[in-house]
């Protein structure tokens, strides 16, 4: 029987070549960032050594006039899940591309794994995966098909590869689809064949973007608790994301706006950094509620959850009476009562990604 024939690898292959924050206040959750060398090496900060799998310096890039990414500065520590967190636009995959070395930065330092980047991108690669946010293998070839593929760019002898792909066929349940078609497989599958594909190699550093936009919360709990699997291997990982609940996840959170670093740490020193106070407006019209609200320049931010009212405020001091005063005199009797901060607060707060007034002016009407 005649041997299939692989189309070329697709761009991006592991085998292929290559707004304004919050002003800073007491407890600002935006971080302080140290500036950059003006060239030459990275050196070393205090406590560093080689406990990072990533440094970058003053990382730019530039598309024409538009700054997608603006002097990034970024650690990231080894066999750790580090989360980009950011709205879109906000430079989070044109960092990740430049920081595996498919995309040349405008001005800075990387040093991902020890290697100077782009310089050393051809020797980093063999140590890296990288998923991106749409399925890149063929859809034409099957399960087997396309790890085997994998296998084949990363030089695996026949005997290896056969033993390493039954092991991830195995391990991310694609065993009874080994001779399906990619194309045909559900998004949920398509994503533990790609991260799969991704590991195939064992690479150290993971780089993830928005691997699981487009499957089902099960899917993504799976996925995730596959990702933890890897990380107590030893393997670093970086993965950007949209969901809240995946970013608290994350060992250690950099959120990105604008191209700017606007906060970075653990989802827990995040939320307990953020400046002012979270209350919850129980009352027989949230809408109503938020409609009197607009306005008040001590808001950052107000949402709707079911039948009560969170509201984000830049200052903690006498919020609830504030707030119920204000209320009662627009007529709205309200139960105010303070609540816990959470992730999303700290990414209104950094981003100023507040909902806008136009929706409380179709509540008044």
């Amino acid at each position: 029987m005649p041997q299939r024939q692989f189309p070329p690898p697709a761009s991006g292959h592991p085998g292929s070549s290559p707004g304004q924050a919050l002003p800073r206040q007491a407890g600002d959750v935006s971080p302080q960032v140290p500036p950059h060398p003006a060239s030459g090496h990275l050196p070393p900060q205090a406590g560093e050594g080689n406990d990072l799998a990533i440094r970058a310096r003053g990382l730019t890039r530039k598309f024409g006039n538009v700054v997608a990414v603006d002097n990034l500065d970024l650690n990231v520590a080894r066999a750790q899940v580090y989360g980009f967190l950011g709205p879109n636009g906000s430079g989070k995959s044109t960092t990740i591309r430049m920081l595996c070395g498919l995309l040349l930065p405008t001005a800075g330092d990387i040093e991902v794994l020890g290697y100077r980047i782009p310089e050393q991108a051809e020797s980093l690669k063999r140590r890296i995966g990288y998923m991106t946010q749409k399925f890149s293998l063929y859809e034409d070839l099957t399960v087997n098909e396309n790890l085997d593929f994998v296998a084949a760019v990363h030089e695996f002898t026949r005997a290896r590869a056969r033993a390493r792909i039954d092991e991830l066929l195995q391990r991310y349940w694609l065993g009874d689809l080994r001779t399906q078609l990619a194309g045909t497989l559900s998004g949920g599958q398509k994503q533990r064949l790609a991260l799969a594909a991704s590991v195939l190699h064992k690479p150290d550093l993971l780089l993830l973007d928005e691997p699981t936009s487009a499957v089902d919360p099960q899917s993504r709990r799976e996925f995730w608790d596959s990702l933890f699997d890897l990380v107590d291997a030893g393997t670093t990982i970086l993965v950007s994301t949209h969901y809240m609940d995946e970013a608290e996840r994350c060992h250690r959170l950099a959120i990105l706006d604008h191209g700017k670093l606007v906060a970075d740490g653990s989802p827990q020193e995040l939320m307990q950094a953020l400046p002012g106070s979270a209350l919850l407006i129980e009352c027989a019209s949230p809408r109503k509620a938020q409609a009197a609200l607009t306005g008040r320049s001590d808001i950052v931010a107000m949402a709707q959850i079911g039948a009560h009212l969170r509201v984000l405020m830049r200052d903690g001091h006498d919020a609830r009476a504030q707030l119920t005063q204000h209320l009662h005199d627009a007529g709205v009797e309200a139960r105010v009562e303070a609540t816990s901060p959470n992730l999303e607060d700290v990414f209104v707060a950094t981003t100023q990604r507040a909902p806008r007034g136009d929706e409380a002016q179709r509540a008044r009407a």
